[in-house]
């Protein structure tokens, strides 16, 4: 697939950023790509590690989400690299789907079976989110259709250790499950702020069901990192006991906290950019620090 790429230019954006607009699929929506290009791109011969992010449209620009504000990712690579604390990396922000985001950003398969709480559970999502799950297909899609054409219009490092995802929320979701559904993929996710009740509500009766999958089909410790958060305000209240139960099964799968998997919490943040904005040095040194980076910070 030959896609064209726009140069994309905002006072907001610090590097370069390429746009594929409307990338198609055979599984999911179009929707636009946008990728940044570390600074030392356009004058070497190096390849590249690859981190995938979840709500393109939040990432490099403000002006496309319901506050209007934006992560800085692109700020934030650049000053972390210019300080020779990470690795140089393209990031690629996959735009969400605006009112189809949740059903894409949802686990299927934690849900696929059960008893009949489990079958009422599944309908109350449907009935929310007006249907069912499209995470599957919002998966192949990234595997199968958009990694292939990254890897082939940039210079990237292809293999699983240098593949990366990261999303807040409901992108929290969608990436430790990538990580659970594509293991010899993605070699790291990190999870902001994740959603884990996947309602609107704070619902007790979800989390088990989508802990209990995780605990199943995570990759065994060894090649893998996992980093997770959460604040203390506005929905991300709600996170600490479903986060504790995640990091109780992270630990029985025999994940070392500190060394492979990361969980911080951050006193007094709430669920927004701003708040992602101000600590995503925790989350990108994590993957694709220099030197580790597991100090305990919040």
């Amino acid at each position: 697939m030959h896609m064209k790429l726009q140069d994309i230019t905002s006072p907001h954006i610090v590097g370069v950023v390429k746009r594929m607009a409307d990338f198609p699929s055979r599984f999911v929506e179009p929707r636009n790509i946008d990728v940044w290009l570390p600074p030392s791109y356009a004058t070497s011969d190096q390849q590249y590690p690859v981190l995938y992010i979840h709500d393109g449209q939040s990432l490099f620009m403000p002006g496309y989400t319901f506050t209007n504000h934006e992560w800085g990712v692109d700020e934030m690579m650049t000053r972390l690299i210019a300080e020779d604390k990470l690795r140089e990396a393209i990031v690629v922000g996959i735009w969400n789907n605006g009112e189809k985001r949740f059903r894409e950003y949802q686990p299927h398969k934690p849900f696929v079976r059960g008893d009949t709480a489990v079958q009422t559970l599944r309908a109350q999502l449907d009935h929310t989110y007006n249907g069912g799950p499209l995470s599957d297909d919002y998966l192949q899609f990234i595997v199968e259709e958009l990694k292939p054409v990254v890897d082939g219009r940039f210079r990237t490092l292809t293999d699983q250790a240098n593949t990366f995802m990261m999303g807040s929320s409901m992108g929290g979701v969608i990436s430790i499950y990538a990580l659970a559904e594509y293991p010899d993929v993605f070699g790291g996710v990190a999870c902001l702020s994740t959603h884990f009740p996947l309602f609107l509500e704070d619902r007790p009766d979800a989390p088990p069901l989508l802990i209990r999958y995780l605990q199943a089909h995570l990759p065994r410790p060894g090649q893998h990192k996992i980093y997770f958060d959460y604040g203390t305000k506005t929905i991300d209240a709600w996170y600490e006991p479903h986060q504790l139960q995640i990091d109780a099964a992270m630990a029985a799968i025999g994940y070392t906290k500190g060394v492979d998997w990361v969980t911080h919490k951050f006193e007094g943040e709430e669920h927004s950019e701003i708040a992602w904005r101000k600590r995503l040095d925790v989350p990108l040194t994590f993957l694709l620090g220099k030197k580790q980076d597991t100090d305990e910070r919040g």
